[in-house]
């Protein structure tokens, strides 16, 4: 059975109660909590306000999109809560041995801090939920992070391609899924060099950065190897790929090319199939 099969295997969806939903999501919560306040990791949690003076990585997506029934009441909703958690997040500094935790510098979002009803995927559809829409920026940060030399140490993938490529510039499987607080985004400093993370929301895009005193020595490229649809014999449709980058000197030599992730998901649309005629 080669590697792809197995990874299919797990994610072949399983009926689960509400129960057992419940009682799992209440384990990896107060799970993540111990591991939070006891483990041994140095979480970072100070802001510098003044900007960094290099840029290492930038990125930006468009805040508004209009999605096969799914009414934009979500996405105007979506950038109230972007707005509450850019104010956790930005000119936060990253110091070297430092780890940035997505959720323990965001928080718990709950109506009492101003959150509201969002997208929140679910199971291969979506659901309206408390602090919906904020994958949009850990799918952002993620992206800027692989080009820079940070480590990413917790990402977690969508296990369901909901929505058809639209404008697509990104590999599929490039972003990372946040749920809280167990699904955290985790990006530890293994270089010698403070990193600040600056982010803002214009009238149409959410605006991210991540800036350090030092000149950058490489640039990096992102990109997708083995990206194919295969049909299962359970009837679903799956999405796959590997994503891979490159470290590129100032002088245009390649330094590493180097595994990051592997990607597969359920897709949630009937995929384009040519039979190559055209």
């Amino acid at each position: 059975m080669s590697k792809y099969q197995e990874n299919i295997l797990l994610l072949k969806p399983k009926a689960r109660s509400k129960t057992r939903i419940l009682l799992g999501k209440k384990y990896y919560t107060y799970k993540r909590y111990l591991s939070w306040f006891l483990g041994n990791n140095k979480y970072s949690n100070e802001k510098v306000e003044e900007a960094f003076r290099y840029t290492c990585a930038s990125h930006k997506t468009p805040l508004y999109r209009k999605l096969k029934d799914v009414d934009m009441w979500y996405q105007y909703n979506k950038v109230i809560n972007l707005k509450l958690a850019i104010q956790k997040l930005n000119k936060v500094v990253v110091k070297p041995n430092e780890t940035f935790s997505y959720w323990k510098l965001i928080g718990k979002p709950t109506k009492r801090k101003g959150y509201v009803d969002g997208m929140v995927l679910f199971s291969g559809g979506f659901k309206p939920g408390v602090g919906g829409g904020l994958c949009q920026l850990s799918n952002l940060i993620y992206w800027m992070t692989l080009h820079t030399p940070l480590t990413v140490i917790e990402r977690y993938r969508h296990s369901y391609d909901i929505f058809p490529d639209s404008k697509r510039t990104q590999p599929f499987g490039s972003g990372a899924t946040c749920v809280y607080n167990y699904r955290d985004l985790q990006i530890y400093n293994n270089t010698n060099d403070t990193y600040q993370l600056n982010l803002k929301i214009t009238d149409n895009e959410l605006i991210g950065e991540w800036k350090t005193n030092t000149k950058p020595y490489c640039t990096y490229e992102v990109y997708e190897k083995e990206h194919i649809i295969t049909q299962e014999y359970w009837g679903d449709y799956f999405r796959h790929n590997i994503i891979y980058r490159k470290c590129i000197d100032q002088n245009g030599e390649l330094l590493e090319d180097e595994y990051i992730a592997e990607n597969h998901a359920i897709m949630m649309y009937q995929p384009f199939l040519s039979d190559g005629s055209n």
